[in-house]
């Protein structure tokens, strides 16, 4: 049985993914989580709900030329279904299938890459507006120290991870801003598989991963 999910989605998150106004690496995240969590899933379907009343409270507008080409992209840069995020993680999978879609299958299907410290990472293709990547941290191994300039969302997927903040368990996602620097530690026993989502570079502390921060696209 899975541990309880502690760490859910803010509502602005909830929100912005009702409305498709997030990057799609976000949308990644959010219908990740959503599809392995019951408080959040409930939540999206009551912002659903008032966004569509509001839209058909609404005087209607008329619409640009380029509107259906707009829509067009809001459609390519949010490509998966909401419907994935209903679907729970079936039996003896580790990914629900909003991740299986872009991943192509499961936890051995990745194409892992080493980027130091034992720390292996899978880019995802998304739109450039944020990036999306798979992390393995071996267990008891520590992510350099460092900060952010942006929004990083972080979903555990396998295993668990503490840092100064809490622990992170299955499920569990941790939203970091410009206000949190932290040393994320994978606990021992199983190596912590996460989906990890920025709109920013991190800010390392130390040296080497700064200068190999370049390199590795983090």
């Amino acid at each position: 049985m899975m541990t309880p999910i502690k760490h859910h989605l803010t509502d602005a998150l909830l929100m912005g993914y009702s409305a498709g106004s997030l990057p799609e690496a976000f949308n990644l995240i959010v219908a990740t989580h959503i599809s392995m969590c019951d408080d959040c899933r409930a939540a999206l379907a009551e912002y659903d709900a008032l966004g569509g009343e509001v839209m058909m409270s609404g005087d209607p507008a008329e619409l640009a030329e380029d509107s259906l080409k707009a829509a067009l992209a809001l459609i390519a840069d949010n490509a998966f279904r909401k419907e994935d995020a209903k679907q729970a993680p079936k039996p003896d999978t580790v990914f629900p299938t909003p991740l299986q879609n872009y991943v192509g299958g499961d936890l051995k299907d990745v194409k892992w890459r080493r980027i130091g410290g034992g720390v292996s990472q899978m880019m995802l293709s998304t739109s450039d507006k944020a990036t999306v990547r798979l992390l393995r941290i071996p267990a008891g191994t520590a992510v350099p120290d460092h900060g952010h300039k942006g929004t990083e969302l972080t979903l555990v997927l396998q295993g668990a991870f503490s840092d100064e903040e809490d622990r992170f368990n299955v499920g569990d996602v941790e939203v970091a801003n410009e206000d949190l620097t932290h040393t994320p530690v994978a606990e021992p026993g199983q190596d912590c598989i996460c989906l990890s989502a920025t709109d920013a570079p991190l800010a390392f502390k130390g040296l080497i991963p700064r200068m190999a921060q370049k390199f590795i696209d983090i």
